[in-house]
């Protein structure tokens, strides 16, 4: 039955794939309508973009295993009902805290589908030419889905409340429930998989505590007491469950051995890095168009646009040439393909539209390439009994990647920002001035007109010269990235076999 309603499969999981990229980046263009109306702290903006993919992360490990342990149908439409409360919860929230916790829930949701819908492509097609295929339009959604959040968001906030971000999910979720429960074949999984809570836990511990310490060192007053305590509990946290997975060696949450394969890690690094990229430019892009630039969540969306649709586009393009150009090649190629897009975006983002959307659609082609080959090399290095675990290392890449993006690149931001920002004797100023541009617009709405003008137009003077910063800086990791790529990748790897039977 499965073989036979093999594309609807595809279409189901692909649905719920994209609701959960978008919810990812669908804040993007809402954060300043969003602090404005439930007067977000800096703090609390941060942790409603962050802790959904720091919970998905940490959580993945263990919930990849559970799916081949006792089934992967059950753990996606599990995750969906989760998915579809979460998303009433965060729609309706009165406060940032609340928000946040719906969030966690959220990502609960997420973490659960998120293996199962790989596996689940991975176990229903068995022909090689359309399992690559398949798994580039997976690859194009995931990519193109978390850069169409933004556009999405946008287009919600140009006719409704911001909770209609959310609200949205919730027809998806009820269709995919009643399609994914009649087509989706129920497989037995392997009862002797033991699911190792104390191993998630510890590496979602490790995980939020790594990140939380990099948040701390960027702020402006950093707590050198609170940084060192989250970077101790987090390294701590890691190093246990390292520990953890070796001394469980035949039941491991992470097979640490599948990284010996020079394919295998090298998906793992160009999805954490294409994934970090791309988040983290969305994330400063569309507050640039919004709070400097002046433009509506909607048009901000749709500037940004062709970054998804060019993914999109990459996808299942990249699936057909893989076999015929290997994975080697495109391990590598895309990221510095990125990089170069990314420097002639800064250097002509403010000429005429043909200059920068050429190379935004550049960009975003190359996302979807990298994306594509690290999926296919990911899951197909692997065997196939580990199919969730692959899966759920794969997407962790993602997760982690777009935290990390998130924490690094709005850390360089936030430097940046405070470092360029001088305001003149006898302009009024307070500390909410220096936490970001946002607060500063907030704040200048209480100044005298003249007083206003001065802070708004030096906020946004130092938010551009912080911008700048960060498309750099991204683009000296992703040259980083590509060359380590082409010197362990290329010389090292053979590529997968295309029947995805993998091996240790």
């Amino acid at each position: 039955m499965a073989q036979g309603n093999r594309w609807l499969i595809l279409a189901i999981v692909s649905s719920a794939l994209l609701l959960i990229v978008i919810d990812m980046t669908v804040l993007y263009t809402a954060l300043p309508t969003l602090a404005h109306d439930l007067s977000v702290s800096a703090s609390e903006k941060l942790w409603i973009v962050n802790i959904y993919p720091l919970i998905v992360a940490g959580l993945l490990p263990g919930l990849g295993t559970l799916g081949d342990r006792i089934g992967h149908k059950q753990t996606f439409l599990a995750g969906l009902l989760v998915f579809g409360l979460a998303s009433l919860w965060a729609a309706y929230s009165p406060t940032a805290a609340s928000l946040i916790g719906a969030r966690v829930m959220l990502a609960a949701g997420a973490a659960l589908m998120m293996p199962a819908t790989l596996s689940l492509i991975r176990l229903t097609f068995t022909d090689a030419r359309e399992r690559s295929f398949a798994i580039g339009v997976w690859a194009a959604v995931a990519s193109g889905g978390a850069a169409l959040g933004p556009v999405v968001g946008g287009f919600l906030l140009e006719h409704f409340w911001w909770g209609s971000v959310f609200l949205i999910n919730i027809p998806v979720v009820l269709v995919a429930l009643l399609a994914g429960g009649l087509l989706l074949e129920k497989r037995p999984g392997n009862p002797d998989l033991q699911w190792d809570l104390v191993g998630s836990i510890l590496i979602m511990v490790g995980l939020i505590g790594v990140t939380f310490a990099i948040k701390e060192i960027a702020k402006i007053d950093p707590s050198s007491i609170i940084a060192a305590a989250a970077l101790a509990i987090g390294a701590i946290a890691l190093f246990a469950f390292v520990r953890r997975q070796h001394r469980r060696a035949s039941v491991p949450l992470i097979d640490f051995s599948l990284f010996s394969n020079p394919i295998f890690a090298g998906g793992v690094l160009a999805a954490m890095v294409a994934s970090g990229s791309l988040i983290g430019v969305e994330l400063v892009y569309s507050q640039r168009l919004q709070l400097v630039q002046g433009f509506s969540p909607l048009e901000a969306g749709l500037r940004i646009l062709p970054i998804p649709l060019a993914a999109f586009v990459a996808g299942p393009i990249i699936g057909l040439l893989l076999p015929r150009l290997g994975t080697k090649l495109l391990l590598w190629l895309p990221l510095g393909v990125i990089a170069l897009a990314l420097l002639v975006f800064l250097s002509t983002r403010d000429m005429a539209p043909v200059y920068w959307m050429t190379s935004l659609v550049v960009m975003g082609f190359a996302v979807g390439a990298a994306v594509t080959t690290a999926s296919s090399a990911i899951m197909l290095s692997a065997p196939e009994k580990s199919a969730g675990m692959a899966a759920s290392i794969e997407e962790v890449s993602y997760e982690l990647g777009g935290s990390l993006g998130i924490a690094v690149l709005g850390s360089v931001m936030s430097a940046f920002y405070t470092r360029s920002l001088v305001i003149p004797e006898g302009v009024a100023m307070s500390d909410q001035v220096r936490h970001g541009l946002d607060q500063a617009l907030l704040y200048a709405e209480r100044l005298d007109g003249g007083q206003r003008e001065v802070v708004v137009n030096l906020a946004r003077a130092a938010f551009d010269h912080s911008f700048s910063a960060v498309i750099v800086t991204t683009a000296i990791l992703l040259a980083v990235a590509s060359l380590v790529q082409w010197l362990i990748v290329l010389r090292r790897a053979c590529d997968p076999p295309l029947t995805g039977a993998g091996h240790h």
